[in-house]
């Protein structure tokens, strides 16, 4: 550990007030050098949020409990220092973006913090601006702050944080609520901060494949301890180990891993990035257009079967609607959902998803066009009986729990129904060990992933006929979006009709059978994931980017083989290079 390091860690450990028993961080020691990019990976509850309450100085000036060790930000210990001080050097972005808000307009959020560190007033306005452009929101400067999205509050918290300059920017989950090009957009500015003006970057992600692209070091907590310390490439090298912990790794290291696991390449570090992954499969299996051509590939699997002989669950038929306070509005929305099916909706921040959500629910009525909802027409029919058909996980959870225990959280919406209490927390109980949540918790003293299980299971419980999922893995990590998707499928498999809103293109080339694709308030493509994926058009007119398998199979179909045209699933490539290869 270096003596230069700008934040190092000493031996550290801190346990939260009436958790002595429990710590949340276990003799953390390491150090940060100036200008270094770490990205921060572990499961939920692995003391992500902790590490970077230390960091930033919350721990010990916000936060109460027992911390050991020693937290130097620039050669200050964090307990000699006020927090004042620590936040001139460190910047840091919170999870809960609503909870770090202190003003109603976009302009004065910024303002609040240059003029409480007293910059000169010759500089805010150089520095509002530049900030907002950073982060390319220079139009919502006079936004009030309630109008905005989720993602675009996440822009506007990381622009004021840049407006202060701090030397260290700690961001927790900064683009969990984001699209996958506004995700981009944040991490290429956060890389020009770090290599222009050398700014050192900590962010805390599950983007696995953004955090290999983008950093220079990773660090693995697991049960507040350090597991994994190293470049993107050393780290991923342990995917089976990282996958034991609830860590992903990048769909591409995914692949080269297996092929190592396969014996088909030598033990080495991992792929990152497609034109990696391209070059080894093409190096490893020879270019055999002729012959792979003859061999040809099973087509992929079809959609679950659809119930095409009754009507579809929910019908969408020239649906319009427009925000008169801002001018936004989706139009002549066409669509149909058949019981049992999974249909992904995606697109970029502002293209329309909510909004469709909310016509599906009965949150907002159609001003023209007609929705239906298991028959029912939601402009003639009050919300409180179509919710009776359809259950809504919000992208907030915390908009949707009230209760003082997991269990009565999750047997709440039951008992509103009418189901007796008894019964009611019987159901409950089964989903939440399904889940593997803590039934006597409080709700809001478990991590942000674990109260999006909370609010799944409540919608789970109720087994509706129609599901719709607001971002339904935000925010968790790889084991809990596994749990997750996987009690997704089971209901679509007893037949019920899954919409999902989703930036996630990896679990929507997973999960979803059917692809919705939404750009400026319109459809602009649909179909299966594979199709819809690979349709370059599509993915340019809405600003998408594909999944990583998607991108791959579609490069190697192009120039090595079209046997690998359509394939999305790590197993289809690797096991169709281990047949080449065994068959040469």
């Amino acid at each position: 550990m270096s003596s230069s390091s700008i934040i190092q860690l000493r031996d550290v450990s801190f346990a939260y007030a009436g958790e002595k028993d429990a710590r949340a961080l276990d003799h953390i020691s390491l150090g940060i050098s100036p200008g270094e990019f770490v990205g921060v990976l572990g499961p939920s509850g692995a003391g992500k949020s902790t590490l970077a309450a230390v960091l930033s100085g919350a721990i010990p000036h916000h936060f109460h409990g027992s911390l050991y060790g020693a937290a130097l930000v620039d050669g200050h210990d964090t307990c000699d220092v006020t927090l004042t001080d620590v936040s001139r050097v460190v910047g840091s972005v919170n999870q809960d973006i609503d909870a770090q808000m202190v003003a109603s307009v976009v302009e004065d959020e910024l303002l609040f913090g240059l003029e409480n560190f007293g910059v000169p007033h010759n500089e805010i306005e150089g520095r509002l601006a530049a900030a907002l452009d950073a982060v390319g929101i220079p139009e919502l400067r006079e936004r009030e702050i309630a109008t905005l999205s989720g993602g675009q509050k996440q822009k506007v918290a990381i622009a004021a944080m840049l407006a202060l300059r701090p030397r260290v920017l700690v961001l927790d989950e900064p683009t969990a609520a984001l699209d996958p090009t506004s995700t981009k957009m944040v991490f290429d500015t956060l890389r020009n901060l770090n290599a222009r003006e050398g700014i050192t970057v900590v962010v805390i992600e599950q983007k696995v494949a953004t955090l290999s692209e983008y950093c220079n070091r990773i660090l693995v907590l697991n049960e507040g301890r350090l597991a994994f310390d190293g470049t993107p490439r050393e780290v991923f090298s342990h995917g089976a180990e990282l996958r034991e912990l609830g860590v992903d790794s990048p769909r591409v290291a995914r692949v080269s891993n297996s092929l190592v696991q396969h014996g088909l390449i030598a033990p080495g570090e991992p792929c990152l990035t497609v034109a990696e992954a391209k070059r080894l499969v093409a190096k490893l299996i020879g270019a055999h257009p002729g012959k792979a051509a003859e061999k040809g590939r099973a087509a992929a699997s079809a959609p679950r079967p659809r119930a095409e002989q009754g009507p579809p669950v929910v019908s969408f038929r020239n649906a319009c609607f427009t925000y008169h306070s801002t001018g936004a509005a989706v139009r002549d929305l066409t669509f149909d959902v058949f019981p049992g099916e999974i249909v992904g909706v995606v697109g970029q921040n502002g293209a329309g998803k909510t909004t469709l959500t909310k016509l599906l629910n009965g949150l907002l009525r159609p001003e023209s066009g007609e929705v239906r909802v298991a028959g029912l027409d939601t402009h003639k029919t009050p919300t409180s009986r179509l919710a009776a058909h359809v259950s809504t996980l919000f992208q907030n959870p915390d908009r949707q729990i009230c209760k003082d225990t997991v269990l009565d959280e999750v047997a709440f919406g039951l008992e509103l129904t009418g189901v007796e209490p008894r019964e009611a927390r019987r159901r409950a109980s089964a989903v939440i060990e399904c889940f593997g949540l803590p039934a006597d918790e409080a709700p809001f003293s478990l991590s942000r992933g674990q109260r999006q299980m909370v609010a799944l299971a409540s919608v789970v419980v109720m087994e509706p006929e129609v599901v719709l999922l607001d971002e339904p893995t935000s925010g968790l990590d790889y084991r809990e979006c596994m749990t997750v998707m996987e009690t997704v499928r089971e209901m679509a498999a007893r037949g019920c009709a899954v919409v999902m809103v989703c930036h996630d293109m990896e679990v929507v080339s997973d999960f979803a059978e059917r692809v919705i694709v939404m750009a400026r308030g319109e459809i602009v493509g649909r179909g299966s994931s594979s199709e819809v994926f690979s349709n370059a058009e599509v993915m340019r007119r809405a600003n998408v980017e594909p999944p990583q398998i998607v991108a791959l199979s579609g490069a190697l179909a192009a120039d090595v083989s079209p046997a690998f045209a359509g394939i999305t699933q790590v197993s289809e490539v690797v096991d169709l290079v281990e047949e080449m290869v065994r068959r040469d």
